[in-house]
């Protein structure tokens, strides 16, 4: 292991009428980024209360893991894909830090 285990969420709200395109694009993106060998988790969700409201819950194996999953072309093409269909500047992430 090279560094800690990086774990974070990201977050981000589809316009309206394009909640079942924003599912779609996290479906598809899921199935590559859960074989990449740094990845621990990638567990998307979508809000129960608003269905707009997208979430996912990431933990790579270190720093370099997490460096690689950003640079993968799949990864750029869903954000290109992403940008114009959700609300902002694209996806908020928020980095976590363990508590035990």
């Amino acid at each position: 292991m090279t560094g800690p285990v990086i774990a974070l969420y990201a977050e981000f709200t589809a316009l309206p009428g394009h909640e079942n395109e924003v599912a779609r694009l996290l479906q598809d993106l899921t199935a590559h980024v859960r074989e990449e060998a740094g990845c621990i988790r990638f567990d998307p969700h979508q809000l129960g209360s608003n269905p707009a409201a997208f979430f996912v819950y990431e933990e790579y194996r270190d720093p370099a893991a997490f460096d690689a999953h950003r640079a993968t072309a799949y990864g750029a093409e869903f954000n290109r894909a992403l940008g114009p269909i959700i609300e902002g500047n694209g996806s908020t992430l928020t980095f976590l830090a363990p508590l035990v």
